[in-house]
């Protein structure tokens, strides 16, 4: 235990320092498991000799195999392939410009209300996660449609920002999500049915934003002034040009919700489907196309570097009996699962503040289903739970990587404005956490029926 709350203090100043968390996770996790592997035959991992200063190869062969074999499995893994797969559709769906028409349609539907255009942004975050599947490429992607109108508008940036960094956050919790792939995977649960349990979860969470957005504009309506309303004809003329977003999510959930195909095949069919919509529409040109695949690998990349990174850590503290303990603690409470599934949330939201939420899933899920299994816990609800913790820690201090994401894509923008903006919002999320905690039904009756 000793040597695992070491290995977390390392890691946590390699990333103040400056190195970046995939790496800083392989480099701590390596080491720490030959440091483990050498305790475990009471050898020490450094000695001084007659040559100096020695290290125990041994221990460092074993590391070295074990990272190599992490590596290896990641990169080679089937299920994995739905990742780029549904990176590569939500790039395609960009350069077809369809967020610019995904925020239209929504502006001209709530813009007019007081708050309307953080409305219509929280709206077109909903629907390009749909399709996306990432939570920073949705930020990053609305941050550039959003901010200048609502700059244009007299929004407050406190409100603009705030409401863009939260709207990303839709984008791990609306199916299809590349966090609940690398839970159904480390879990061993349906994909499909946990793409399917975070539908209503999802149009909950952009209800419950919607609901912060009218309260803070009604407390200060300077924050977030009324729109021209536009007139019926115009708007469903706006909508008419979001067909294609609509039809690719049809038929992805469709398709998996009625047994068709895979989430792997939907993915590659959702790639397709984007495909042939951009080319419809003029936009796939071979320089988008090669812009488009090139952000695939950029951000497939970063997440299998993140993956392979947590995998070896994890591994380093298995080894060094961290997990061991942690079961031991949670399987020794003398309380219903429900509580213990409560204190797990606690660890991922004190977790979110330093921690990547890719990097939290994999590190915890394999040691977390461990206990709730035999406990006879709804893993389908126990992901749905998790994803809605771990979201939080996208938009929380110190990490809160879409808040950075976020400021990065913006102007004159203060971080510390950003994170007031996002403070509604997070208030909203532990709403949405506390009622799936206790109405399960909200993330299970759809997964359900689908059984059924």
């Amino acid at each position: 235990m000793t040597l695992s709350l070491i290995g977390f203090a390392v890691l946590l100043a390699l990333c103040f320092f400056g190195v970046p968390l995939g790496f800083a996770l392989i480099l701590t996790g390596v080491a720490g498991f030959a440091w483990a592997r050498a305790d475990m035959v009471g050898q020490a991992l450094v000695s001084f000799g007659d040559g100096g200063l020695e290290l125990n190869m041994r221990a460092v062969n074993a590391a070295l195999s074990m990272s190599g074999q992490q590596m290896f499995d990641v990169a080679s893994s089937y299920s994995l392939t739905v990742i780029p797969l549904f990176v590569l559709m939500g790039a395609l769906i960009h350069r077809s410009e369809l967020s610019q028409d995904l925020y239209d349609a929504a502006n001209a539907f709530l813009g007019h209300l007081r708050g309307g255009l953080a409305m219509g942004t929280i709206t077109a975050c909903a629907g390009f996660a749909a399709v996306c599947g990432s939570s920073i490429a949705t930020a990053a992607t609305i941050s550039r449609v959003a901010m200048p109108s609502m700059r244009r508008y007299g929004y407050h940036d406190k409100l603009s920002t705030g409401s863009i960094a939260a709207g990303g956050t839709l984008g791990i919790l609306i199916p299809p999500s590349v966090p609940m792939v690398i839970y159904g995977l480390l879990s061993e649960t349906d994909i499909g049915q946990l793409f399917i349990a975070g539908i209503i979860p999802g149009i909950l969470l952009t209800l419950l934003f919607f609901v912060a957005i009218l309260i803070v504009t009604t407390l200060d309506p300077g924050t977030g002034p009324r729109g021209r309303a536009m007139p019926m004809a115009e708007r469903f003329r706006a909508l008419l040009k979001v067909w294609g977003i609509v039809l690719i999510f049809a038929i992805i959930i469709g398709g998996i919700y009625f047994g068709v195909f895979t989430p792997t095949e939907a993915a590659g069919i959702g790639v397709f489907a984007a495909g042939a919509f951009a080319l419809a529409r003029g936009k796939l040109t071979f320089r988008a196309l090669w812009d488009s695949m090139v952000e695939t690998g950029i951000t497939t990349g970063m997440i299998f570097v993140v993956a392979i990174g947590a995998l070896i850590f994890s591994n380093f503290v298995n080894l060094a009996g961290f997990t061991r303990a942690i079961t031991e603690f949670l399987g020794g409470l003398d309380v219903s699962p429900i509580w213990i599934v409560v204190a797990i949330c606690g660890i991922y939201l004190a977790m979110g503040c330093v921690f990547d939420s890719l990097a939290m899933l994999i590190l915890t899920v394999p040691i977390f289903a461990a206990i709730l299994e035999p406990l006879g816990v709804d893993m389908v609800w126990f992901g749905i739970v998790a994803v809605i913790a771990v979201e939080l820690g996208l938009i929380t201090p110190p990490v809160g990587i879409n808040v950075f994401v976020v400021k990065s894509a913006t102007d004159n923008v203060d971080i510390w404005t950003i994170f007031r903006g996002v403070f509604p919002f997070v208030i909203a999320m532990v709403a949405l956490l506390i009622l799936v905690l206790v109405v399960p039904g909200i993330a299970t009756w759809l997964p359900g029926v689908m059984r059924g």
